[in-house]
């Protein structure tokens, strides 16, 4: 069975860590969709790496790690992050598998990116710039590049004829705030890099993989209030972020589908525009900011800081089909005075516990339940159960809302800060 670890909310709710806590219990860890716009942060034995496209199992040597046909490329920035990796790694390429379908990345879908964004003024999306968009846009188009194409004697025709489209479409945005001779440069030589790793088809491998009964963990990316089908649209990411994103993104049937563990912070933040009911723009929401460390992995950006919304929250989990939550960062609301949780929303005057269908468009006022916050100092060597009764009370009237148990709870960064609720 294939097993599942996805973010509930806007992204940025820690899955790179307990990625990485969950796989010595895998054979593999495959990636599924998005690229490098996502930023999964792990930190163990006083070093901290963050993982954009490479999935977060390669620091474990028995286990085999695959970006999966769903996952756009940018083999520049691929190069990069291995560069990141490879004192810690060095034999990373005997446990790497890239998919030949996976799109790639190229340097003219980053420029559009920008163009875009920048065309749109004030009603831009929040893009990370990374070329996320435009390159889901050319699969979608049939007019991609795929990472086996590199491999084509007819790749640089290829590549030549598509860029010539982009380059009409920056014209006429009137975008010049480029150097695209300079980016083509490093773009090629990163093509020859990848050439030397383990391009595969990765579809006959992961159902080889299950057929042998191997423990498969799919690591999504971004967050399900950002999938493109029913995410805040439009400000969302390109991809299907939820569950159902592993069949197509690494080519499986449904009926693979294993547990899906469901991860969520304390607390909400989301980067970029885009609607956000339980933001705190003040001092408060700084407060958390600062103590949460949360500007983005990828791009250093300030990410918008709320409380917990459960209306969105239990939204999500119905889309996923959750098993079991993590809750994350629960040590960011330390020494809080109070604390509150969205539990429903007034829309036009009614009261309702269900997401609207145009989130962006409908005024959503969220009603709030009050909770006295804990101490500066969460200790939890003893277990869940001799924790603080203020946060365990928390925990309870999350689990009981929700009516889905919090099976993990991780109170910092590093391996060792994780309770196991029920142990």
């Amino acid at each position: 069975m294939i097993d599942v670890i996805l973010g509930l909310q806007w992204g940025d709710e820690g899955k790179g860590k307990i990625a990485d806590y969950l796989t010595p219990k895998y054979d593999v860890v495959a990636r599924f969709q998005g690229g490098p716009n996502a930023g999964h942060s792990l930190e163990f034995e006083g070093k901290k790496f963050v993982l954009n496209t490479i999935p977060s199992g390669i620091f474990h040597k028995t286990t085999l790690n695959l970006i999966g046909n769903g996952v756009v490329i940018d083999p520049v920035r691929l190069g990069e992050e291995i560069a990141r990796i490879q004192s810690e790694c060095p034999d990373y390429k005997d446990r790497l598998l890239i998919s030949q379908k996976a799109h790639l990345i190229l340097p003219t879908h980053r420029i559009l990116d920008a163009a875009s964004e920048s065309a749109k003024g004030d009603a831009k999306i929040g893009s990370t710039l990374r070329g996320i968009g435009p390159t889901y846009r050319d699969k979608i188009g049939r007019s991609g590049l795929r990472v086996g194409d590199i491999l084509e004697a007819d790749f640089n025709n290829r590549y030549a004829a598509i860029v010539a489209d982009h380059l009409k479409m920056i014209q006429f945005l009137g975008y010049t705030d480029f150097n695209l001779k300079e980016e083509e440069d490093k773009f090629f030589q990163a093509l020859e890099f990848l050439k030397t790793h383990q391009l595969i088809n990765s579809e006959y491998f992961i159902n080889d993989c299950l057929s042998q009964g191997k423990k498969i963990l799919a690591e999504g990316a971004q967050g399900s209030m950002l999938d493109v089908e029913f995410g805040s649209y439009p400000f969302v990411t390109s991809s299907n972020t939820l569950t159902g994103g592993v069949c197509t993104g690494l080519g499986v049937a449904p009926k693979h589908i294993g547990k899906v563990y469901g991860i969520f912070k304390a607390y909400c933040t989301r980067v970029g525009s885009g609607p956000f009911p339980t933001e705190l723009d003040n001092d408060l929401g700084e407060e958390i900011r600062v103590k949460g460390h949360e500007f983005g992995a990828t791009t250093g950006r300030k990410r918008r800081t709320g409380w917990l919304d459960l209306v969105a929250l239990k939204y999500t989990i119905m889309l996923n089909g959750v098993d079991e939550l993590i809750m994350m960062k629960g040590d960011v609301l330390n020494g809080m005075e109070n604390l509150s949780v969205a539990t429903d929303y007034e829309v036009n005057g009614t009261i309702s516990q269900q997401v609207p269908s145009n989130l962006c468009s409908t005024q959503v006022n969220p009603i709030y339940r009050e909770f006295p916050g804990w101490g500066e100092n969460l200790s939890h060597l003893q277990g869940f159960n001799n924790m603080d009764d203020s946060f365990k009370n928390y925990v309870h009237f999350i689990e009981n809302y929700l009516e889905k148990k919090i099976g993990v709870i991780s109170l910092g960064p590093q391996r060792d800060a994780t309770v196991i609720k029920n142990a």
